[in-house]
């Protein structure tokens, strides 16, 4: 029945190019409006379907606390919908500090994908957060030996980009071509715990678009 239900919200064209939208990046509903070219009242009736029998879920964003992010939940419609090449291009993961999430994505990437992944900051820290290097090791990798970088020093249009950090994409003004998980920031908890979800949130996203 919760298939079903499933199924007949994505029976509309406009909440499956909704769907679709939100298969590899968490959008904001204004991306939405201008991505689909829907009204914004439209979008906000398809939103409360989908999250009503629970493809979706909404949150406030860590940076500009008035936009919150559409996300579709990980395996709500697995095998159903679109994912990009991700071979195309090396992705490329920013956050604001590449002290924590981005680091942890990239190396996550390596250790699912088997292929090197890249790691940037908007405003890099000067060190890898010792939390982020604790979650990695118990997840079964290692970032002990990486260090912040700029993303001023990459040639990012070689890269397949990726934010992970809410401030990172308002920050950046994202392009069409980029994707944004809108993951919270570990720093802001400060737990083990709060990094060992990051680094779970991570790697169920990596999976999804990578296909591994």
């Amino acid at each position: 029945m919760d298939r079903a239900r499933r199924l007949a919200a994505l029976g509309d064209p406009a909440r499956l190019a909704i769907a679709d939208a939100l298969a590899t990046s968490d959008r904001s509903p204004v991306e939405l409006v201008e991505l689909l070219a829907m009204e914004s009242n439209l979008l906000a009736h398809h939103l409360d379907v989908l999250e009503s029998v629970g493809l979706i879920r909404r949150t406030v964003s860590n940076g500009d606390r008035r936009r919150r992010y559409v996300h579709l939940i990980p395996g709500a419609l697995e095998g159903l919908l679109p994912t990009p090449d991700a071979d195309a291009h090396r992705p490329l993961f920013v956050c604001t500090h590449n002290s924590a999430r981005s680091q942890l994505a990239a190396a996550l990437w390596k250790s699912v994908v088997g292929l090197r992944a890249e790691s940037a900051g908007t405003h890099p820290a000067e060190r890898v957060h010792p939390e982020a290097v604790n979650a990695a090791r118990r997840a079964g990798i290692s970032i002990s030996g990486a260090r912040p970088k700029s993303i001023d020093l990459m040639s990012i249009e070689q890269y397949l980009v990726i934010t992970v950090c809410d401030r990172a994409h308002e920050e950046m003004g994202a392009s069409e071509d980029w994707l944004h998980w809108s993951i919270p920031d570990p720093l802001a908890v400060g737990t083990p715990e709060a990094f060992d979800e990051t680094v779970h949130e991570l790697r169920e996203r990596i999976h999804a678009l990578s296909g591994e």
